[in-house]
């Protein structure tokens, strides 16, 4: 199956414009082919941000947001904020924001765990992890009773 963007590169590559469509579909295509950027092997979207996103096939797309909301860089967070994610990540395609919602619908880790109230809740800071030891953290133990050697508490 070719990807949804596949007139997209034919366009730009050979300025081959595709002969199925309307006169409103050809006035839409122009219109939207000035938004993209072919960069062998790769197609690139301008967002209204101007930052250039790579677009992202079907097959690519669980993969991606697997790793925008279930892995430890993503930390299971609703719709929204893993769309956020992946376009961080600098991709992009048509349907983003729907597969997104319809990938946390159907998150086993979420709905088991539920919402959490807002009385419960803990303030959620993503962590940007980019290599093995990239973030670190400390916390204190204790007080333990009696103090072992003087020391009533452990840095951890």
């Amino acid at each position: 199956k070719l990807p949804w963007y596949a007139d997209f590169v034919n366009y730009l590559v050979s300025g081959k414009i595709p002969n199925d469509m309307s006169g409103y579909q050809k006035k839409k295509f122009f219109r939207d082919v000035n938004h993209f950027y072919w960069d062998e092997p790769y197609l690139f979207k301008r967002g209204n941000d101007g930052l250039f996103r790579r677009c992202i096939a079907e097959a690519e797309v669980e993969e991606i947001l697997y790793h925008c909301h279930g892995s430890s860089y993503g930390g299971h967070f609703a719709t929204f904020k893993t769309a956020q994610k992946v376009l961080q990540a600098g991709y992009w395609w048509p349907s983003l924001f729907k597969d997104t919602q319809a990938y946390v619908a159907k998150c086993d880790a979420c709905q088991r765990a539920g919402n959490i109230s807002a009385r419960n809740e803990m303030p959620q800071n993503p962590i940007l992890e980019v290599e093995l030891f990239d973030v670190w953290g400390i916390d204190f133990v204790g007080p333990f009773n009696p103090p072992s050697h003087g020391n009533s508490y452990i840095l951890v």
